[in-house]
Parts: structure tokens; sequence; C-alpha cells
């Protein structure tokens, strides 16, 4: 069978199990596929459905996206975001639950970013905007002429 071109999906599952330290059998239980299918995969020999690719995604726990990627599903110019991702995912040191929190406030960078590019203010900053705080104007006076303090 010749090998089709699903961009190292294979390599990079092998990897991902083998970091995961599953052999190819415990894989294929917890992804829900069979051990020949998943064998085919790894060589390159078969290119798995989106659904196929999110089950062994969770199997693994890591992103969907990554693997969507590697099988050329997802467009390239996602990858700095969906690699983000992955690379949190990954991480054996953090728990599941700092990666949940770790992902929510990347997410909320992005989003507070994307609105901050979107918004062009109309008029150039100055007094009263949000860009530049309310200073009240302050007249330097010499001491000798400030009102003298009276209890």
């Amino acid at each position: 069978m010749a090998s089709l071109n699903v961009g190292n999906l294979g390599e990079y599952l092998r990897e991902q199990r083998r970091q995961a330290q599953l052999s190819l059998r415990q894989l294929a239980d917890a992804a829900g596929v069979s051990n020949p299918y998943l064998s085919q995969i790894e060589r390159g020999l078969r290119k798995p459905s989106a659904d196929i690719l999110q089950q062994l995604a969770k199997a693994l726990r890591i992103s969907a996206e990554t693997l969507y990627v590697q099988a050329g599903i997802l467009d390239e110019r996602d990858r700095d975001e969906v690699e983000t991702r992955a690379v949190i995912l990954a991480d054996p040191s953090i728990n599941e639950r700092q990666k949940q929190v770790l992902l929510q406030i990347y997410e909320s960078f992005r989003k507070e970013n994307a609105l901050d590019a979107s918004t062009v203010p109309t008029v150039p900053a100055g007094p009263g905007t949000p860009d530049t705080p309310d200073v009240p104007e302050t007249h330097d006076k010499p001491a000798d002429e400030m009102p003298s303090k009276t209890d």
C-alpha cells in the first residue's frame, strides 16, 4: 500500500503516543479504533477522519486542532495558536486545572488584542480621553505666594 500524503501525521501520532507512555493497543482501545487501523495511520497508510482524529486527541490528552493541522484539515495560518495550545496541553509538569486556566488566560489576551487592533480612535488622544488620565491643572506658584494655612 502506498503512503498517503498526511503530512507527518503518523510520525506525530507515534511520538505523542510514546510521550504519553501508551502502547499502540492502549491508545487504540482508549480512542475506540482497531489496533491495525491505528498502526496503519501511524505508518502513513491511512488518512483518518476528523472524528477519528478527535478521538485520538482525546485519548492522548492533546488538542484535536493540532492533529487537524498535522493531517492538513486545519489551515496552516492557525498553526501558531494551535501550537501554543498544544504545548500547554502536552506539558506534563502542570496539572489539568492549571492547563485550563492557562488556556483561558491565553484566549482572553487574544480576544483583548483583537479588539484593540479593531478599534481605531477617530480623534487624537487628549485630556479627558481614556488614553490619558484627567490630571487637575496645577499652577506653579512660589511658596511665598501660596495662601498660608490657618488652623
